[in-house]
C-alpha cells in the first residue's frame, strides 16, 4: 500500500496538476482523478486545487473527444456555465468578470466604466419587481426603498445604461 504524499499550499502542487489536467482524455481521466484525490493527504487549500484540477481534467478530456474541439467563444460559455452552476444557480440578472490586468493598459479604460447593458438592466428590473411582490413586506425599509427606485427606472450606484 502506498503512503499518501503530504502536500501543502506552499508547495503549489496544483501547478503540476493543472499541467497534467490539460493532457487528459476520457480514457485517462479516472486514473488522473483517482491519483489527485487518493494519492495525497490534502489540507484545506490543496483539496480545492485538487477538485479544480479534476474538473479541468474533465473539461479537457471532453474537449479531446472527437465530439469536442470547442472554440474560444464556446470555452467562455463553458466557463460561465460552470460558474453559474457551482456558485450562482439562482442568478437571474447576469454576472460580469473583471480582469484587473486590463487596468495596466489605457486602451481598456472603457472596461471600467460604470455601465450596465440594457438587457441586464431589464433583468434587474424584472427581478426587483418579483422581490417586491414576494418579499416586500419583510424587507428592511431602506432595501424596499432601493428596490422601488430600481422598479421605477432609477439606475443605482451611479451606473449608466449602455451597450457593452
Amino acid at each position: 500500500m502506498n503512503e499518501k504524499k503530504i502536500v501543502t499550499e506552499e508547495m503549489h502542487p496544483e501547478k503540476e496538476w493543472f499541467k497534467q489536467a490539460k493532457k487528459q482524455t476520457i480514457e485517462t481521466l479516472p486514473e488522473f482523478m483517482n491519483h489527485i484525490m487518493n494519492d495525497y493527504c490534502h489540507d484545506y487549500g490543496t483539496v480545492c486545487h485538487a477538485v479544480a484540477a479534476c474538473a479541468m481534467a474533465a473539461v479537457y478530456a471532453a474537449n479531446h473527444h472527437p465530439s469536442g474541439g470547442i472554440t474560444g467563444f464556446q470555452a467562455g460559455f463553458v466557463m460561465w456555465d460552470i460558474i453559474r452552476q457551482t456558485n450562482y444557480p439562482s442568478n437571474k440578472c447576469g454576472m460580469k468578470l473583471i480582469d484587473y490586468d486590463n487596468m495596466l493598459y489605457p486602451q481598456y479604460a472603457y472596461k471600467f466604466e460604470k455601465t450596465i447593458a440594457p438587457n441586464t438592466w431589464k433583468s434587474l428590473q424584472e427581478a426587483v419587481r418579483e422581490k417586491i411582490e414576494q418579499d416586500g413586506e419583510y424587507a428592511h425599509p431602506e432595501v424596499l426603498k432601493h428596490w422601488k427606485s430600481i422598479a421605477d427606472g432609477i439606475v443605482p450606484f451611479g451606473y449608466q445604461i449602455k451597450e457593452d
